[in-house]
Order: C-alpha cells, then structure tokens, then sequence
C-alpha cells in the first residue's frame, strides 16, 4: 500500500492544480470539485486544507508573488541601476506574459468564483507586514529604485514610493499590453515601455541622455541573455 499524502503535500497540489487549471482554462475553471479531481481527493479536500475557495484563492495569489520575484531574481544588478530598472521592467513582462491567467488572480483583476485575493499596500509598513510574498517580489523594484537614488541618478525620495511610481507605469503597460492595445508580438515593448520607462526615469530626477544610455544597456543585456527573444526589438 503506497503511503498516504502529507497534509502539506495535499495543500501544495492542490494549488498547483489550481495555477495548472488556470493557465489551461481560465478563471472559470478554478472550481473545488475539478481541483480535486486534478489531485485525486474529495471535494472535502479543498475545505479541509483551506476553508474554502477564498483562503485558496489567496494561495494561488501567494505563489503568483513568489513566481514572480523569482524571476526578477534572475536579472540580478549592474553598476547601473537604472540599466537594471529596464532589465526588471522587460523581465516582469514576459513572466506576465507567460501566465496571465496567473498572474490576473495575483493581481487582483481576476476573481474566481466571485472570489479576489486579499491585497494590500505595499507602500506601507503595515501593508509589507501582511504581504511579504507580494513584498517579495516588489523588493526587487525598491531596491533598484533605492540604488538609483543612492547613484544620484533619481533625486532623493521615499524609495517605496518610486517604486510603487515606476510599477504602476509598468503594470498599466503590460495590462493594457495583455489586452491586445499594442499589437501583436513585442512591438509594444520598443514603441511604447522603453519610451515610458525612459519618462519615467526622468521624472523621477534621471537626464533624458542617461536615461536613453540606460535603455540601450539593458536592451543589450537582454539579448545577450535571450538570443531571439528579442527579435521583435527595432534593429
């Protein structure tokens, strides 16, 4: 007789069963009944190890955040901060690019079964305390912006703040992107995220020039590290 699951084990499938369902099917698939058939238990399974479909809902969001920061994870730093800010920008673009139906329930603009994740505000010492997966990820964008303040390349600020600046920029691109405002493929990424970043960049205390050199370095960086995955970049 094979062991019975763990507890635990259970608990992780079934959010693992609920990103696959999601990514294969959308936000109406992400039912308790088809999360335990995807995992083999009962229908009981689902309240048992969460409560309800509420509590798993904010799982999934919990795994999105952490998905997520490991991929900005990846870009790891320069000398150039704000070289590094266009690296997370393009990088947190194709995470979400890759798995939007994740990352829409992450984000809270998805509610499976009525159900939203539980948000909160990460400019805050009282929001960071009770997200630290969605912390996370955001961490990677404050430390950036906190190193481009620090280089005098952004003039001095609450660096929480900027960051939250730069991802509110980035975020309204890359959903309005998601939505097919852009065209196909990546030809949204040249005409309009690297311009906005470089806008950004500059209101926040950067030179028009820097900000341009910056842009280039991370383009650059990135093809280095995706062959063609840049291809759809202007030459």
């Amino acid at each position: 007789m094979s062991p019975k699951p763990r507890a635990t084990d259970v608990k992780a499938r079934l959010v693992e069963a609920a990103i696959r369902l999601l990514d294969e099917n959308g936000p109406d698939a992400l039912q308790a009944r088809k999360l335990a058939a995807e995992v083999g238990a009962s229908t009981m399974a689902v309240y048992t190890h969460f409560g309800g479909m509420a509590a798993l809902v904010d799982e999934v969001a919990r795994a999105g955040f952490l998905r997520l920061s490991a991929w900005l994870a990846e870009v790891g730093e320069t000398d150039d901060p704000v070289a590094d800010i266009f690296s997370l920008a393009r990088t947190y673009r194709q995470a979400v690019a890759e798995q939007p139906q994740l990352f829409a329930v992450t984000f809270g603009q998805s509610a499976p079964g009525g159900k939203r994740a539980t948000l909160s505000d990460l400019t805050t010492p009282e929001g960071r305390e009770a997200a630290q997966e969605g912390l996370e990820a955001f961490a990677h964008i404050v430390r950036a912006a906190a190193r481009a303040i620090a280089a005098g390349r952004f003039r001095p600020a609450d660096e929480y703040q900027a960051a939250a600046q730069l991802w509110s920029a980035l975020h309204g691109f890359v959903t309005l992107e998601a939505s097919g405002h852009f065209g196909p493929g990546e030809q949204g990424i040249d005409h309009i995220l690297i311009p906005l970043g470089i806008t950004m960049a500059v209101g926040l205390g950067d030179t028009v020039d820097e900000a341009g050199r910056s842009a280039e370095a991370a383009r650059a960086a990135w093809r280095a590290r995706n062959g063609n995955a840049g291809q759809g970049e202007n030459e």
